[in-house]
């Protein structure tokens, strides 16, 4: 299949923007690492490396082959969600991790995300003709809610959120009539109306404690100061900053970061780190190259030969884009304080190689573009 392929129809747009994104997240988690954490770079700079090769690798595998395992792809997610929670790694609070012989440990829901942005671009492309009918539908949110049950279970409300973005991105481009869609808005608003009113008194079952408190803190602010501490923190580091930040590896009395007033400096709150340290052009050059990264994602996505092609492109510009808009709103304040890492910049290996093997992926298919005649 390697020599079917036209060189000039690979997307190296996409990779340059996805490894500049990577190369600032290795320097600004060596300058956020504190003693004893410098080998957070060195394993981030190695997922790189797999990940880019990966990437590469599936880029020249025909994006229909690997579709042909969704099902396969489906239940090793569901296994490995479900190990989770029988013999899984406590960390935190929550148990997210699992440890697997020869790889180490691995966090299953965020390869799960690509996981499913396979599945359903097999299911939606193999039903299109009857993407609105009751039974695809409901078959759809039932294969769907198992996997985002297992992730709640963790828990791990963030990215049960990302995903129910991704599954709506998805089955909208697959076709989804408005009527459903007008149907589905209408029945959610009075819904939100009494979710916001049972949080009050902690009885959403699917919610602990503290995520509701999360929840209720940035409605109420004033009520839960206490809670929002963590990003008053981080919106005064990204603004101390100023317009080209105080350096990478400062060490200078007034870091927000030196002065231990951020907690996940380089994961969650990694933002607050480019703000601080990058300033105001730092922070708009990365938002600038996720935009360009989620850009390419859509092109492909509009120049795909078929359904499964669009909606696997589709599915990685949403996650990307709700992913990476997520967690700079919470760095921000613009959201609630959730647990999501910044795409290709926040530490995480098994974060870093499943977007990458998503990313490889989208090559394929940008790579297989419809033909256009003049």
């Amino acid at each position: 299949m390697l020599f079917e392929y036209k060189i000039r129809n690979f997307n190296f747009r996409l990779v340059l923007y996805v490894l500049l994104l990577s190369c600032i997240g290795v320097l600004v988690i060596r300058s956020a690492a504190s003693s004893g954490e410098d080998t957070r770079a060195t394993r981030q700079i190695m997922g790189i490396c797999v990940g880019l090769s990966t990437a590469v690798m599936l880029s020249l595998i025909d994006y229909h082959r690997i579709l042909r395992f969704g099902t396969m792809v489906y239940l090793g997610c569901v296994g490995l969600l479900a190990w989770v929670l029988i013999n899984g790694v406590l960390r935190g609070g929550a148990t997210r991790w699992v440890v697997l012989p020869v790889i180490g440990q691995l966090q299953p829901s965020e390869f799960t995300k690509i996981g499913l942005i396979i599945f359903f671009a097999w299911y939606f492309d193999k039903y299109q003709e009857r993407i609105n009918q009751m039974p695809v539908l409901a078959g759809a949110a039932v294969l769907f809610g198992v996997p985002v049950f297992l992730i709640l279970a963790e828990p791990n409300l963030s990215t049960s959120l990302i995903l129910i973005m991704l599954f709506t991105a998805m089955i909208f481009v697959a076709g989804l009539s408005y009527k459903w869609i007008l149907g589905i808005a209408a029945v959610i608003a009075p819904l939100a109306g009494l979710f916001i009113y049972l949080l009050q008194y902690e009885m959403v079952p699917f919610l602990r404690g503290y995520q509701a408190q999360r929840i209720l803190s940035f409605i109420n602010p004033a009520k839960y100061q206490d809670n929002n501490l963590q990003q008053d923190n981080s919106v005064m580091a990204i603004g101390s900053g100023q317009l080209w930040g105080k350096g990478l590896n400062n060490t200078t009395i007034a870091s927000v970061k030196n002065g231990n007033f951020l907690s996940e400096e380089s994961t969650d709150f990694i933002f607050a780190i480019i703000g601080e340290e990058l300033g105001f052009v730092g922070s708009m050059l990365v938002l600038g190259l996720f935009l360009l990264v989620i850009y390419e994602c859509l092109w492909m996505a509009r120049k795909a030969k078929d359904v499964s092609g669009k909606i696997l492109c589709t599915g990685m510009a949403a996650l990307v884009g709700f992913q990476s808009f997520s967690n700079i709103a919470v760095a921000t304040k613009l959201f609630p304080n959730t647990g999501l890492t910044l795409p290709f910049i926040s530490y995480g290996v098994s974060s870093l190689l499943s977007i990458y093997l998503g990313i490889g992926i989208v090559l394929n298919v940008g790579l297989q573009r419809k033909i256009t005649h003049s």
